[in-house]
């Protein structure tokens, strides 16, 4: 209930998308190569991101 009105910070938002990112990864894996492939490249971008708001 304390919770409810918490903000969820840039980092946390970032980290949801690339979990949902890497999801769609691995499904795609085992049916479309080129499609899996592009999802994979869009979450390393927001790994990349993750990691530069961590070091700031």
């Amino acid at each position: 209930m304390f919770g409810l009105f918490k903000k969820t910070s840039e980092v946390e938002k970032l980290q949801k998308k690339y979990e949902k990112l890497m999801k769609e990864w691995h499904t795609l894996s085992a049916t479309n190569r080129g499609e899996s492939d592009k999802k994979y490249a869009e979450a390393q971008k927001i790994q990349d991101q993750i990691e530069q708001l961590q070091k700031q």
